[in-house]
């Protein structure tokens, strides 16, 4: 039995025991599946929005410094008779 079909039993179990209103029901299952997303990000280690631009703005500005570096090297090595 999967994940999915294991929380649709306990949701069911519990509803017809009748120990949830609908609004404690409605509370249970954003609770479930908030914490099912959680673990499907953690995963697949999925980082945040501002992690993803730091490490950008930190790529981009060694791939300017590399390109400076370069054209120097290859302005040094015109200029060697």
């Amino acid at each position: 039995m999967n994940n999915s079909e294991r929380f649709l039993k306990a949701i069911s179990d519990i509803i017809e025991n009748g120990i949830l209103s609908s609004k404690d029901a409605k509370k249970e299952i954003l609770t479930n599946l908030k914490f099912q997303k959680e673990n499907l990000l953690e995963k697949l280690e999925v980082v945040s929005r501002e992690e993803f631009e730091v490490l950008k703005n930190i790529v981009q500005k060694q791939g300017k410094e590399l390109k400076s570096l370069k054209k120097n090297k290859k302005s040094k090595s015109a200029k060697k008779p």
